[in-house]
């Protein structure tokens, strides 16, 4: 019934717009060129018979860069879901219009309108743009997987709407909407995120694991179930593909995350090497947290590599203690989760005497060779 869509700014600049050609495929439109100045002068609705397909719904959650740099783009899905949701199309061809019945036959007769539809100067139920406050950053995840302030999914989902559930048309920009929020993300069946380089990846990065992996968790929360995953590469233009987001976390991880040529050019950077080391840990951790990606076999192999490997360990205790400390307490926090489900018989004790040998490493550190 409806697609996710995570939409970010540098993205956009790089790709010249390849995820606003995304929604307007899925939503069936097309923009009408101005030859000469080469810009867009509005939007041409591509006929069912050419479509050859129903038009799918789509809802997105943009970044505040994406909100500050390209208003205009904002404006123009906008007005791509106002136009789809004017036609004279059964609900069965037209997913947009068939949400809007839902919307309509779910409100009760007399019922007053919510606190968040009070604001509003367009029409709430055509909301399909949402990202954080205005003049504000981020999706709030990372802070609850930092500082282990959450229990369960529905906790991560509490804090993704309440830094994300701002909507964003031509009449209201940024206009508090976690209702309408809530509603359109229980309606998503598919949640994807594109990427258009590989200066980066999936756990080298918490946006992410925030962005896409905080809409993930915010669907199960909502739904009881994951919606479908997807990751578009389009890294080489000549051969895009979509991957489903648990086989991506895969090549990722043999090809970078325990690829030992790339774990010894992280110790050729010392104490800032062994903290990427750290910080990748934390992303796939957090990645599990919000959409359920990580293997046993993958806690396992990273937990070889990078804690129980002797060369590893020397070099972690010679350049930054700390960063081994802390990929030891987040694997030990994955253990105490069920997010490991099934660690080998005495992983779990050797992880637990580990982390008390680094506390108390850390800790004559501190007080130094005179205490």
């Amino acid at each position: 019934d409806m697609v996710g869509l995570v939409i970010w700014g540098t993205s956009a600049m790089r790709t010249h717009g390849d995820d606003i050609a995304q929604v307007f495929s899925l939503l069936g439109v097309k923009p009408i060129w101005q030859e000469e100045s080469r810009r867009i002068t509005g939007l041409e609705v591509i006929p069912l018979a050419e479509l050859g397909r129903p038009r799918i719904d789509v809802t997105v959650r943009i970044s505040g860069f994406f909100r500050d740099a390209f208003p205009n783009l904002i404006e123009l899905i906008d007005e791509a879901v106002q136009l789809v949701a004017s036609l004279d199309e059964s609900p069965e061809d037209n997913m947009v219009v068939r949400h809007l019945k839902e919307d309509k036959s779910d409100k009760e007769p007399g019922e007053q309108e919510s606190a968040d539809q009070t604001q509003a100067q367009g029409n709430p139920a055509l909301y399909r743009i949402f990202g954080s406050k205005p003049g504000t950053y981020g999706a709030g995840i990372l802070g609850a997987i930092d500082e282990r302030n959450w229990e369960t999914v529905q906790d991560l989902a509490e804090v993704y709407t309440a830094w994300g559930g701002y909507a964003y048309t031509r009449q209201d920009f940024g206009v508090h909407a976690r209702t309408e929020f809530r509603r359109r993300f229980s309606q998503i069946v598919v949640a994807a995120k594109n990427q258009d380089n590989r200066e980066h990846d999936i756990f080298d990065s918490d946006d992410y694991m925030q962005y896409h992996g905080g809409m993930i968790a915010t669907v199960r929360a909502l739904t009881g179930s994951n919606p479908q995953q997807f990751f578009g590469d389009s890294s080489d233009p000549t051969r895009a593909r979509v991957r489903k987001l648990e086989d991506e976390a895969r090549r990722v991880f043999r090809t970078r995350v325990v690829n030992p040529k790339w774990i010894d050019s992280m110790k050729r950077h010392g104490y800032k090497g062994a903290f990427e080391l750290s910080a990748t840990v934390d992303y796939m951790f957090g990645y599990d947290a919000t959409a359920q990606v990580i293997e046993d076999w993958m806690y396992e192999n990273v937990t070889e590599s990078y804690v129980l490997d002797r060369e590893t360990q020397e070099f972690f205790q010679q350049s930054n203690p700390w960063a081994l400390r802390d990929i030891v307490e987040r694997l030990l926090e994955a253990i105490e989760r069920g997010m490991w489900e099934n660690p080998p018989p005495d992983m779990k004790e050797k992880l637990q005497q580990m982390f008390l040998d680094l506390e108390a490493d850390l800790e004559a550190r501190q007080e130094g060779p005179n205490a």
